[in-house]
């Protein structure tokens, strides 16, 4: 049986997600999101460059997944950052699938699934990827390789500004999120890769849509995008962005729905007409303390 963990209690699953939530595990916890790159700044300066200018606080959503049998990987991911589909989920072919988020550094995408490739587990890449990061309790990183073994590091140390952070893990993928309007947030978005019947593109923008429409990020709605990877294909097998709007996942899923690619099955909600999933969402707002 799957475990919830919350810093400010402890309490069971609703009767209705009992049979779900044992196919996974799951950590959840109130978090927040302070900034990102420092890495980069730092890298950049050593080699007697302009540092980086520190973003704007980056919170993401998402969803890392791998098909071994149609020898698949991909992720999801949406947030109030722009074109965060592009900086957040790395993906190769036959490896692996890394998403790097809160106090994201974009320069270990590569590098990770270099130590996929050569046979690390995930839970070893990111031993080495925070064993000399001053930072380390304020990353959030899922790690998926091909056989379907996860990895996933919480941000523990983050401070208060953006409740609340989480992740479930199951069979074949890992979802985690922080800056969330609440646990349902990561609890729809694994359900739905669950619940659809449909291939790994349609499950991920499944589960995007069921994460956005449960409240997602809860300072709004920015960006987000699809990353798949196919064994024999170079780079990205399929790649769909929206990297700005007032509404990005609906955007990508209208999208989704237009589009014509081998990655989409027989998944009812990426065929037209185009059907809004949750046109009485209410406007995210973050969870109030207990």
């Amino acid at each position: 049986m799957s475990r919830w963990m919350n810093q400010r209690s402890r309490q069971s699953a609703p009767q209705h997600r009992r049979g779900f939530l044992r196919t996974g595990a799951m950590i959840i916890s109130g978090i927040t999101l302070p900034g990102m790159f420092k890495g980069l700044c730092e890298t950049a300066s050593a080699a007697g460059e302009a540092p980086v200018t520190q973003p704007d606080i980056t919170a993401t959503f998402s969803i890392a997944a791998v098909d071994p049998e149609n020898g698949l990987c991909g992720a999801g991911v949406a947030s109030k950052y722009p074109a965060v589909g592009k900086v957040v989920p790395y993906v190769r072919a036959d490896v692996g699938v890394i998403c790097t988020q809160h106090y994201h550094v974009p320069k270990w995408g590569e590098p990770a699934l270099d130590m996929l490739q050569q046979g690390m587990r995930p839970e070893a890449v990111i031993t080495e990827l925070l064993k000399d990061d001053s930072d380390a309790e304020q990353r959030q990183l899922a790690v998926i390789d091909m056989q379907g073994r996860v990895a996933v590091h919480n941000p523990t140390q983050a401070g208060a500004s953006s409740r609340y952070w989480a992740a479930m893990t199951g069979r074949n993928y890992s979802c985690q999120g922080n800056t969330l309007t609440g646990r349902e947030v990561v609890v729809a978005m694994a359900a739905a890769w669950e619940d659809t019947d449909g291939s790994l593109a349609d499950r991920l923008m499944a589960a995007l849509i069921a994460a956005d429409c449960a409240g997602g990020d809860h300072r709004g709605r920015l960006a987000a995008g699809i990353r798949i990877a196919k064994k024999g294909v170079e780079g990205d097998w399929f790649s769909l962005h929206v990297d700005r709007s007032d509404d990005a996942v609906l955007e990508l899923a209208e999208k989704y729905a237009e589009l014509e690619h081998e990655a989409k099955g027989n998944w009812s909600g990426g065929k037209l007409p185009f059907r809004n999933p949750c046109p009485n969402r209410i406007v995210p707002t973050a969870p109030s303390e207990k």
